[in-house]
């Protein structure tokens, strides 16, 4: 008998249940609330077609990070981790997983793109005054700050700082400076595993 990978997958995502106490994908879809349809796509092994929304919904049911949610329902191989040197992998063998993560990492950076440029501003104003009912937001927004650190996006500058001004990483968001005048982050610019994402949006400091 031919084991689909529907089957496969479908079996992976079983005994994840049981081990974690569902007695049925319907309960787990239920209390992650995502759709059948949805579910339908996991099983099939479309994880680089589904929104990032339920990606994080179904690796958090699943007490998994993304990463390896997405090893285990992909169906690229996957090779091991542990114990395995990358210099010992011969050049041009490199998993076919490490490009899908890669992919699916820019498309969601491009996702979350504005999320980034305002919260760093709105965070750093919840901050400073802890009676805004906004701060609620500040502990909705730790599975995406995880998120973040697990595929080493890093901020430039902190917002308020005064920094030099540096054309290559800061963004003037009004009038003329030259590099090494000082410069006030308005919007803290970010790095993806040390490039360039988007420059710190700076101001003049008067």
């Amino acid at each position: 008998m031919t084991v689909t990978n529907r089957d496969r997958l479908t079996t992976v995502l079983q005994q994840r249940l049981q081990q974690l106490g569902f007695t049925s994908l319907r309960q787990f879809r239920e209390t992650v609330a995502v759709s059948e349809w949805q579910l339908r796509q996991l099983r099939d092994g479309k994880v680089e077609q589904m929104r990032l929304e339920v990606l994080l919904k179904l690796a958090e049911g699943l007490q998994w990070s993304l990463t390896d949610f997405i090893a285990a329902f992909s169906l690229q191989p996957v090779l091991p981790t542990e114990d395995t040197s990358a210099a010992s992998q011969p050049e041009g063998d490199r998993p076919q997983q490490d490009q899908l993560q890669q992919a699916f990492e820019t498309a969601s950076l491009q996702t979350l793109e504005t999320w980034l440029i305002q919260w760093s501003a709105v965070a750093n104003a919840i901050r400073k005054n802890p009676d805004l009912p906004a701060s609620r937001i500040l502990p909705l927004m730790k599975p995406i700050e995880q998120l973040l650190q697990e595929w080493g996006v890093e901020a430039i500058a902190t917002v308020g700082e005064e920094i030099d001004y540096n054309p290559q990483w800061h963004q003037l968001l009004q009038g003329v400076a030259q590099p090494g005048q000082k410069v006030r982050v308005r919007y803290a610019g970010y790095l993806h595993r040390g490039k360039l994402l988007h420059r710190a949006q700076v101001s003049i400091v008067s």
